[in-house]
């Protein structure tokens, strides 16, 4: 079992452990993410990364078959309790996904969609929301003018960005990013870092990402999955530098995976 890290937590996940129909995807996971810091999880492809970040805000329970064995505890309550409401939690604990998903709304619509799903209806609010997000992920300047522009007009970077303006518009205390930057070239893979690293001054962030060298530049702390293990966890540098478990070390120098 991997080592938990105390501190200022936001979430803790205890001896989770999901099934899709028979097959066991994760198993007995346990690790605590620490507030206002970005967690990295790596590791090969089919190892349990997405399925472990979807099932943070309950993703998982649009999946046919998926099953969940555990607890996940947030703001002091388990997330698979039968009184949770899932729009809370999913406006609360929101989702980046792997490629850029603008609806084929303006600009204005797609960072206001949240809000009207949430029921604001004022358009002061929505537009302090839509004029504070753009400037969080660094696109007021560039989109000021061009708010009823479609957005899938936009470059793949400013859609991605556009996404997490979205998701910041509901106020979220945790940002869930499925390899947000696999779609995008080097540069624009570099913008979406700094902002990450902007945006953990505010927020959770948990990302999966195949890129060990993104990980070990953005993250705080890292966690590597194997075949539905949580294997090990700690600090980055320390899982970079120095693993515990030889089956991390084999990873993090490619001898494996």
């Amino acid at each position: 079992m991997a080592e938990i890290i105390g501190g200022a937590n936001i979430i803790e996940v205890k001896s989770l452990s999901v099934f899709y129909s028979q097959f066991q995807v994760l198993k007995n996971v346990n690790i605590d993410i620490q507030v206002r810091k970005i967690t990295a999880l790596i590791g090969p492809s089919g190892c349990g990364k997405s399925t472990f970040l979807r099932t943070l805000n309950r993703m998982n329970d649009l999946v046919e078959g998926a099953r969940t064995e555990g607890r996940v505890i947030f703001d002091g309550k388990n997330i698979f309790d039968d009184d949770i409401d899932l729009l809370e939690l999913r406006r609360r604990v929101g989702m980046v996904f792997q490629r850029p998903n603008p609806f084929p709304l303006s600009v204005f619509d797609n960072v206001t969609y949240g809000l009207r799903v949430h029921g604001q209806t004022d358009p002061t609010s929505m537009e302090e929301r839509l004029f504070h997000s753009l400037q969080a992920v660094n696109l007021w300047d560039e989109l000021k003018d061009r708010l009823q522009t479609n957005a899938l007009w936009l470059t793949g970077e400013q859609q991605q960005r556009l996404c997490i303006a979205r998701v910041l518009a509901v106020e979220p205390e945790v940002v869930l990013m499925d390899e947000p930057c696999s779609a995008l070239d080097p540069t624009a893979t570099a913008r979406i870092e700094d902002l990450m690293y902007q945006l953990k001054q505010k927020y959770t962030i948990i990302i999966v990402t195949h890129n060990m060298q993104q990980a070990a530049r953005v993250s705080d702390y890292t966690g590597y999955f194997l075949l539905g293990e949580l294997v090990e966890f700690g600090l980055t540098d320390q899982i970079f530098t120095s693993p515990r478990d030889r089956r991390t070390e084999d990873y993090i120098t490619g001898r494996f995976g």
